[in-house]
């Protein structure tokens, strides 16, 4: 039973008693694995490679579409804070001996100076007569501390990540650059940052202090806009019995519902093309050419299926004759890759399928990395499409699947291109195209007590399992994630 303090708490965020009685039958139920039909790749089917010549052809498509004026979004989401990418450093500034120790922690202390916040950490002490000394704690003490580069609170976006002769880079001011080199439009460049409500105003202050430098250095103007994960996609904690859980005041305890939740931002985005990417998948200057091509690549392949779709929708509006409709179909089956259309199917069911947001994909050759990957995926009409799986989605008691996860040839690096207006020019309602049983729970604590957490369907997972999906390989040197401080130290970041 809910009290009138817990109903103030809902009403405080905008959630409502049903959400909540929803959220308790998901605890209970919990949520149903995907029926696989197999991995995606180039040989069998799901991924597409296209061939120089089509590339080209892409390319030009994209670039005659940003010159018809279009409003080109890139959304960033950046809410991350860096205290994950610390985990290491933390533990030895924790740890009950004085000096480096293992792998990780020499590997940091050995190139320490090859670290593009290196200037700003010496500049609050001496690095060399510090570590001289034997103060290596004190090193990681002002590199994490408030009265120090305060990395351990500051979001991932903040730190500074590549070298440059005028200075160091973030991560946001790589996303700025990357912006203007391949999603302008009008000499404007749209970015959409989703930050952490405590990190707003300081990421605002950041963005300002420095995107004048670069609409000067790329010649365009920047909109840059910002959101929070709206407080009313938080998902309410529940005990080991799956019942409320409530905190040492009697309070419910909510959490974050994870990335899935940015769908409601990304539906209040005014656009006509939404690039997406992680705030953390950046690389210096040197080494964005392919980064560049291969999102105008991306970019060119969903034009040019968006300009199919609005062909196909409008014919169907003029009576599509038997021909047009098996014609219509077979784009669905080889181009969209939606699996086992009815042999013979009606306008209705065509313009069913068509009428959604399209996206297009990059996916990287599986290296080993963590991460989802591209998989064909039963839908509940039988039907056959493309999604992106996590390992949480997958019956590990079933073989087969295990077996089609383990050896994929491709991952996901989370590279989207999205299409969200419809053939008329309206903007779909996002919302309306997230499969809402492929949430997940996962237990955490609080207060030293157990509990379990629910996250609402992944961004490019469940929240996006409706939509009109294409995977395009696109090469392993245009993901460069940095989950650790030590991942600054690979070539591609240095």
């Amino acid at each position: 039973m809910l009290s009138d303090n817990d109903k103030k708490q809902l009403q405080a965020k905008g959630i409502s008693e049903c959400q909540i009685m929803s959220q308790l039958e998901d605890f209970k139920n919990g949520f149903p694995y995907l029926k696989l039909q197999a991995a995606a790749s180039i040989e069998n089917g799901g991924i597409i490679k296209p061939t120089e010549s089509a590339k080209t052809a892409y390319i030009k498509e994209w670039e005659d579409y940003k010159a018809e004026g279009h409003k080109i979004v890139k959304f960033v989401p950046a809410s991350g804070a860096a205290s994950r990418m610390f985990k290491n450093m933390f533990a030895f500034k924790d740890a009950d001996y004085d000096v480096p120790t293992t792998d990780f922690e020499r590997q940091f202390f050995d190139n320490i100076s090859e670290f593009a916040f290196f200037d700003a950490l010496n500049a609050i002490g001496s690095v060399d007569e510090l570590t001289k000394n034997g103060n290596y704690k004190q090193v990681v003490a002002n590199m994490l501390d408030a009265d120090g580069l305060n990395y351990g609170k500051l979001p991932k976006g903040m730190l500074l990540f590549h070298h440059y002769d005028d200075g160091a880079r973030t991560p946001m001011e790589e996303h700025l650059v990357e912006g203007a080199l391949y999603a302008q439009s009008d000499a404007t460049v749209h970015i959409h940052f989703t930050v952490s409500a405590e990190h707003l105003d300081f990421f605002r202050h950041k963005v300002d202090e420095r995107v004048r430098y670069f609409a000067d250095k790329f010649g365009v103007k920047y909109d840059i806009t910002f959101s929070v994960q709206k407080p009313n996609t938080d998902t309410v904690a529940a005990t080991l019995d799956n019942e409320l859980f409530r905190d040492d005041k009697g309070q419910l305890v909510f959490r974050p519902g994870g990335h899935g939740a940015l769908i409601e931002n990304l539906n209040d985005i005014d656009a006509d093309i939404i690039f997406i990417k992680n705030i953390d998948n950046v690389v210096p200057d040197r080494l964005k050419e392919q980064t560049v091509i291969y999102k105008n690549l991306l970019a060119g392949v969903l034009v040019h299926l968006q300009k199919k779709v609005f062909e196909y929708m409008k014919a169907l509006d003029n009576g599509a004759d038997a021909e047009k409709l098996r014609e219509i179909a077979g784009f669905l089956e080889h181009d969209l890759c939606c699996k086992h259309i009815p042999a013979e199917c009606d306008a209705e069911y065509l313009r069913k399928k068509l009428n959604r947001p399209i996206r297009v994909c990059g996916m990287v050759k599986n290296v080993g990395e963590p991460g989802g990957g591209p998989f064909l995926v039963y839908n509940d009409d039988t039907t056959v499409s493309l999604q992106i799986l996590e390992s949480s989605q997958i019956d590990k008691e079933n073989k087969e699947y295990m077996q089609m996860f383990s050896n994929g040839t491709h991952f996901n690096p989370v590279d989207l291109v999205c299409a969200v207006r419809d053939y008329k020019g309206g903007h779909f309602n996002l919302p309306e195209y997230v499969d809402k049983s492929t949430g997940f729970i996962s237990s955490k604590s609080k207060d030293g007590k157990e509990l379990r957490a629910l996250e609402l369907p992944g961004l490019w997972n469940g929240a996006m399992s409706d939509w009109n999906t294409v995977f395009v390989e696109v090469p392993l040197a245009t993901f460069n994630p940095v989950k650790t401080v030590n991942d600054l130290l690979r070539q591609e970041h240095q």
